[in-house]
């Protein structure tokens, strides 16, 4: 395994687990929790935003030799709000249907503690082909927290998965819509903002769970090979 490669493993497997921005430091919470109340807004929102972050990652590592630290700031944002806007523009010829339903989220991607921290963390200090990764993985980890979220809400809330789907991926993706269980009412809760916080807050405990036991098996092993060491030691 190369240098290279374990630098590039190491921070895809931290944007999309290690140091997930939705599970463990908690930025964007407002569209994490606001527009998952389904699969489709939840996937929406995540790929604009992953396409943001890769993109302004990139843009801000190939321009940082040549942006002073009194600006940095105002060209970050800058440079943030240019691809928002493209990508607002986009979202309202292509879906306009999903554009009107995610609304002000599409725009408020500009104030994405994610989107500035990575700019000013990792882009602005590292070269373009890693900031664009780490973009990228960062982007995607937001995405999968999103729909997992989106996923779990509009289960309990609809029985469905992937309802309105034509929205995002045209009129092919009308018959897409799974129907896991037949509810009358459904978990309505689930649906209403204090939904989101309980499905958010069950997310983080058991990703905690997952970490802890991953430890666990890590510490086990290492002591496992400093047995075997010692042992071999003894030995010789």
């Amino acid at each position: 395994m190369t240098t290279r490669y374990r630098a590039y493993r190491s921070i895809f497997l931290d944007g999309v687990w290690h140091n997930n921005h939705a599970l463990v430091a908690l930025l964007g919470l407002c569209p994490l929790l606001a527009v998952s109340n389904n699969v489709v807004n939840a996937l929406s929102l995540g790929l604009a935003t992953t396409f943001v972050l890769t993109l302004s990652n990139g843009a801000i590592s190939l321009i940082r030799q040549f942006v002073t630290s009194e600006i940095r700031i105002p060209v970050y944002i800058t440079v943030i709000a240019a691809l928002v806007t493209a990508v607002d523009l986009l979202m309202a010829i292509m879906t306009p249907g999903l554009h009107s339903i995610l609304g002000i989220f599409i725009p408020l991607i500009v104030t994405n503690c994610i989107v500035l921290a990575r700019a000013e963390a990792f882009a602005s200090k590292n070269s373009v082909d890693k900031s664009l990764l780490d973009g990228f993985s960062i982007g995607l980890g937001f995405t999968l927290a999103l729909v997992f979220l989106g996923g779990l809400r509009e289960f309990l809330g609809h029985g469905t998965l992937f309802s309105e789907a034509e929205l995002l991926f045209g009129p092919i993706a009308k018959d897409w819509t799974l129907h896991l269980m037949q509810l009358d009412h459904g978990m309505l809760i689930a649906i209403l903002p204090p939904g989101a916080f309980i499905g958010l807050g069950l997310m983080i405990a058991v990703t905690n769970i997952i970490k802890a036991k991953q430890k666990r098996a890590q510490q086990a092993i290492q002591i496992a090979v400093t047995d075997i060491g010692l042992t071999s030691g003894k030995t010789a």
